[in-house]
């Protein structure tokens, strides 16, 4: 599974390099040549506008990525924080930062995002906050729960009795102590983000033409399945195999960096 995941992100990697050193054009239109299937000039086919479907797609996962890392990284940074002031501080901190995560934990995630993504109008700047507001809570409960259990370790009461402030026991003693997990979940969540854009742009909601996603394409050749079906199964199975690999790559992750696997 490791190599397998390995060879389709090392596969996806070298065709986006490819794309720019042949200088792939996803926006360049001619209608001679509309929805005509794979071919030697247009390996992946075309769209019902004459767009080389290959470009697309490699525009597309560039988007697609884009979004996943910046969403990523800004959920880390809120839920990291609101976890581990809820875990480090516990007491009313705790309580009322926790009753904001469940009432945001109450609700589909994919959900809330597209209310916040209908309430601030499609575009790639309200996408990712839309994301970002629904984003935060699973690593905030994880991260709670690990602060929680390492805020008693001996070494943090050494340095807290040393005269260590808040901010060095947080940062210094305890984020990398859970930093393995963190990493974990970060990877589940590139795809998980990926999905949530690719579902917003599909409804209309997230990156809007003339840049290439990949829901906007599914929304597009969903029309013409009938009658251009390499359309949407090239777009669905290059969707289906990035998240398969990224989900793999988590599992490994999972697996390396579990302290317990070495315990019979």
């Amino acid at each position: 599974m490791k190599l397998f995941s390995y060879a389709i992100l090392g596969v996806w990697v070298l065709a986006v390099i490819a794309g720019y050193i042949f200088g792939l054009e996803p926006n360049v239109i001619d209608l001679n040549v509309v929805l005509q299937g794979p071919g030697v000039q247009h390996w992946f086919g075309t769209d019902d506008l004459g767009r080389d479907i290959l470009a697309r797609v490699l525009g597309g996962v560039e988007m697609s990525l884009l979004v996943a890392v910046i969403v990523t990284a800004i959920t880390m940074v809120i839920g990291i924080s609101v976890g581990m002031l809820a875990g480090f501080f516990g007491g009313r901190v705790d309580s009322v930062l926790m009753q904001i995560t469940d009432i945001f934990l109450a609700f589909p995630g994919i959900l809330l995002a597209i209310a916040f993504a209908a309430v601030l109008g499609p575009g790639l700047g309200n996408l990712i906050l839309a994301l970002c507001l629904t984003g935060w809570v699973s690593y905030a409960r994880l991260t709670r729960g690990q602060t929680l259990s390492l805020r008693n370790r001996q070494h943090v009461q050494a340095a807290a009795s040393l005269g260590a402030g808040v901010p060095r026991l947080l940062f210094r003693h305890i984020l990398p102590l859970m930093t393995s997990v963190l990493v974990v979940e970060a990877a589940y969540s590139l795809a998980s983000v990926m999905i949530a854009e690719a579902s917003l742009s599909f409804l209309g909601l997230g990156i809007q033409a003339p840049h290439a996603s990949w829901g906007a394409m599914l929304r597009d050749a969903v029309r013409f399945m009938l009658v251009a079906p390499h359309y949407v199964l090239i777009v669905g199975g290059c969707l289906m195999s990035l998240i398969l690999a990224i989900n793999l790559g988590g599992d490994y992750l999972r697996d390396r960096l579990d302290v317990r696997r070495d315990i019979p």
